[in-house]
């Protein structure tokens, strides 16, 4: 079992460009489409080199709406173009491209950018406990529901006692645990 960053191609580590990344697919994720779509449209964004705030902000537009096109994100492909551009430049103005200046008060402090809600929020701090343990145990709604669809409490608390526990047969990170009961309620396990 891979995490949603992981099927992205990003190497999560607390350095500025894979957290960058990490917040590029909560973005696209955060939309109703399929989490696999995301995950491509993402891949397609990384893969064309796009992978700091710099050289996203620096991308035509048109270059990633025709990325978003190829990778079948096409029916948000204008506002997440926007988007995406508009969040790469408060990031370089404001928080010198590094999303660990907003890590006291993460995940909230993330909603600064346009198209980070709490739900794109929640879904960066499910990934990036990894590398910030404090914010652990991060479990969303979708993970909870998950949890649910398996038999599995739906504490969070609870889900990171059994991912901790090597009698069970779960991942024992909770990134990667979280990630299975997402995929679990997507019916992508």
């Amino acid at each position: 079992m891979r995490t949603f960053a992981e099927d992205a191609g990003i190497r999560l580590k607390d350095e500025p460009a894979p957290l960058f990344q990490l917040l590029v697919l909560c973005m696209l994720q955060a939309k109703p489409i399929r989490a696999t779509v995301a995950v491509d449209a993402a891949r397609a964004l990384f893969d064309a080199g796009l992978t700091t705030p710099e050289k996203m902000a620096a991308a035509p537009r048109s270059q990633l709406i025709r990325l978003f096109g190829a990778a079948g994100y096409a029916r948000y492909d204008e506002s997440s173009a926007t988007r995406l551009q508009a969040m790469s430049h408060l990031l370089i103005d404001d928080h010198r491209s590094d999303l660990r200046t907003l890590r006291d008060g993460a995940p909230d402090s993330l909603e600064v950018f346009d198209g980070v809600g709490p739900a794109c929020a929640t879904m960066f701090a499910r990934e990036a406990q990894g590398v910030w343990p404090e914010l652990a145990p991060v479990f969303d709604k979708k993970a909870l529901s998950g949890a649910a669809k398996l038999g599995l409490p739906e504490d969070p608390d609870r889900l990171a006692e059994l991912a901790a526990d090597p009698a069970n047969d779960y991942p024992s990170d909770l990134p990667t645990f979280a990630a299975y009961l997402v995929k679990t309620a997507l019916g992508i396990a």
